[in-house]
């Protein structure tokens, strides 16, 4: 069950953000700081209630050229052991005190929950009310296969998002998952196909937008 606590993040998650975000090579800011707003996302719960795992969708600027980033977060009590490449930063916690923040793609609890979510086994969260669904996140599961997400890797991280390959149990071969981490809108419910997730932000002016968030494949 997530938990959202109502309570301040030292430094925030924006400001860790803007200072990492320029760093991957899938931004496509131009030679400044980013102007980072939050923007939507969802939530998944860790069975074990011990990592939080969020899908932020963070916005860079406000005119017609603005861009909306999908970032995968998980935010641990202790570091992560061989994960520091895909450390944010850290951050205090009104509550939980220090916090290790993770790009998710990297984290195993994250790809887990993501790979239960495409099998129709997880349930998106709303982004920042406790233990509530969030329906307006739409998942088309997989028809076939159950994937384990026992190992994964990173094997792509791009301008046209992040490639995860997941092994498989079942004997249909490697789960591949594609984050599309510049998200763009216009795609909504009725383009969902098995093994993609849909879901919606706004931009700096109110406007709402929905896209494909994730989509995947066996190969």
């Amino acid at each position: 069950m997530s938990i959202i606590h109502k309570t301040t993040l030292t430094p925030t998650k924006l400001e860790l953000l803007t200072g990492w975000l320029p760093g991957q090579p899938w931004y496509v800011g131009q030679r400044r700081a980013p102007e980072l707003l939050r923007a939507g996302g969802f939530r998944l719960d860790d069975p074990q209630g011990e990592v939080g795992i969020e899908f932020m969708v963070a916005t860079d600027g406000s005119d017609d050229r603005a861009v909306a980033y999908l970032v995968p977060l998980t935010y641990r009590a202790s570091a992560l052991a061989g994960a520091e490449a895909a450390l944010v930063g850290t951050t205090e916690h009104g509550v939980l005190g220090r916090r290790w923040v993770y790009d998710g793609v990297s984290d195993p609890v994250l790809v887990g929950q993501l790979v239960a979510l495409l099998h129709g086994r997880a349930e998106p969260q709303m982004q920042s009310v406790s233990d509530t669904p969030d329906p307006t996140v739409t998942c088309v599961p997989m028809a076939d296969g159950i994937a384990l997400a026992v190992e994964s890797a990173v094997v792509g991280n791009g301008p046209h998002g992040t490639g995860l390959q997941v092994g498989s149990v079942n004997g249909d071969g490697a789960l591949v998952i594609t984050l599309d981490r510049v998200v763009e809108p216009g795609l909504g419910s009725d383009d969902a196909v098995p093994g993609s997730v849909y879901a919606g932000w706004r931009w700096a002016d109110g406007t709402a937008a929905r896209g494909r968030f994730a989509a995947a494949r066996y190969a």
